[in-house]
């Protein structure tokens, strides 16, 4: 499952780190503070972005999944519950 990087603005404290460990994906602004690509981790790189969310100084960086491809449409595949829906039974069927 691919991942993708989210800062926390408020936590993060500007230390640099999370761009010294993982360049490919992460620059800093004038301020220090971090600017992320915007992209899903790379397979290649999963271990780097890892590595950087738990060394992040101010714990301002983290992993989440990734929104993938849920299907043609872009809509998010439904999940059928068994028993879930109620008979309807009209005024004919009663005996």
């Amino acid at each position: 499952m691919a991942e993708k990087l989210h800062v926390n603005p408020i936590a993060c404290a500007g230390h640099g780190l999370c761009a010294e460990l993982l360049p490919e994906l992460i620059s800093l602004d004038e301020w220090g503070y971090p600017i992320l690509a915007g992209q899903p981790v790379p397979p290649a790189l999963a271990r780097q972005a890892r590595r950087a969310v738990t060394d992040c100084p101010a714990l301002a960086l983290r992993l989440a999944p990734a929104p993938g491809r849920a299907g043609r449409d872009g809509a998010a595949p439904r999940r059928h519950v068994q028993g879930t829906q109620k008979e309807y039974r009209g005024s004919a069927d009663r005996s």
